[in-house]
């Protein structure tokens, strides 16, 4: 009787012990351990995480053998004590028992209190794979035949954003914050073509006007960069600053022209992201930047002001704005248009 209880004990034990490890090792964020870096087992767990096979071989490894030899242990021992008769019996209980006491429960407090478990686990984990080196070994080589030396990618766009918004379900984040985190990650999948200020409502000026004559139309003071053209309004070749303007007209030059103080304006495709111009932008060091369609035609502008907004989630609203989105001020003006064209149309057709 002694033995049977022995070998169920150490069996029970240890299959308790490798299950809380298991658990402990899968549920511990790699995030949460790099903040956790001064601490010599967390750098250690750390490489367990990065290089989850030995961990996981030298615990399932421990964790078989404790099985395996403790049910054949317990049933040799069973046979002796009770009979055969009673072999089905004590099976039947040592899978219950294996179940609820090595399974359930161990993985349940690994997953829930692996915080407080994380240095124990490392020192534990390090001794498993010290015991089973060997068996470590020959697992790592058998899996590499199969998977190769390819590791997945640790983290993914739609992870961070995923855990963003549990941060926020959580109150570790505000709306606000989480609005951020999520548009900031949307940069690379967001066209330019989406935010930018459609070719309708642009304030684009001929660049042959003098100065005196483009400040007498208070429609461009609204804005600090104006693109100017040449022939057509098809055919923009840059922009002027407003500040520039008014330099000049400070300087009593008012027969100076747009084209004289002009300024080279960047030109992006309109199926161009918003990172990749924001990056264009910085790297030019300009503000605003041209957007054309597949045929170098204007298709509108966007600014650096519009991609910030696109992060942050709102409209900036410059002290001179009156209109605060623009695309929505364009689709008004479309059907201000439209309207006023079918209303000539009917006249015409009278």
């Amino acid at each position: 009787m002694t033995l049977l209880f022995l070998y169920l004990l150490l069996a029970l034990s240890i299959s308790f012990m490798c299950s809380i490890m298991e658990a402990v090792l899968l549920s511990t964020p790699q995030s949460y351990i790099m903040t956790k870096k001064e601490s010599r087992w967390s750098k250690k767990f750390l490489l367990f995480k990065k290089n989850i096979d030995k961990p996981l071989s030298a615990i399932l490894t421990l964790n078989t053998v404790a099985h395996t030899v403790g049910a054949a242990g317990v049933g040799a021992q069973a046979t002796i004590v009770f009979g055969e008769a009673y072999f089905g019996l004590v099976s039947a209980v040592l899978t219950i028992l294996i179940l609820v006491l090595t399974e359930i429960i161990p993985k349940t407090i690994g997953a829930n209190y692996w915080k407080k478990l994380l240095t124990i686990a490392a020192i534990i984990i390090q001794i498993m794979i010290f015991i089973t080196y060997p068996l470590v070994i020959l697992s790592a080589l058998i899996t590499r035949m199969f998977t190769g030396n390819a590791h997945g990618l640790a983290t993914s766009r739609e992870e961070i954003s995923a855990m963003a918004s549990i941060g926020a379900d959580q109150g570790i984040f505000s709306q606000k914050e989480h609005i951020i985190i999520q548009n900031i990650i949307k940069l690379k999948n967001v066209k330019v073509s989406a935010i930018m200020t459609p070719r309708v409502v642009l304030a684009i000026a001929d660049e042959n006007l003098p100065i005196s004559i483009f400040l007498q139309s208070k429609h461009y003071l609204k804005f600090s960069r104006i693109p100017v053209y040449s022939e057509n309004e098809d055919q923009i070749t840059g922009y002027v600053f407003r500040q520039t303007v008014f330099e000049k007209l400070a300087e009593d030059q008012h027969d100076m022209k747009l084209k004289d103080i002009r300024r080279d304006i960047v030109i992006v495709h309109n199926s161009k992201t918003l990172f990749t111009v924001w990056e264009n932008l910085l790297e030019r060091r300009e503000h605003i930047a041209l957007v054309v369609d597949e045929y170098g035609g204007v298709d509108g502008i966007v600014t650096m002001e519009d991609i910030i907004e696109s992060m942050l989630g709102l409209e900036i609203i410059d002290e001179k704005d009156t209109v605060a989105d623009m695309q929505s001020y364009a689709r008004e003006r479309w059907k201000l248009r439209e309207a006023k064209y079918s209303y000539l149309n009917e006249i015409k057709d009278e």
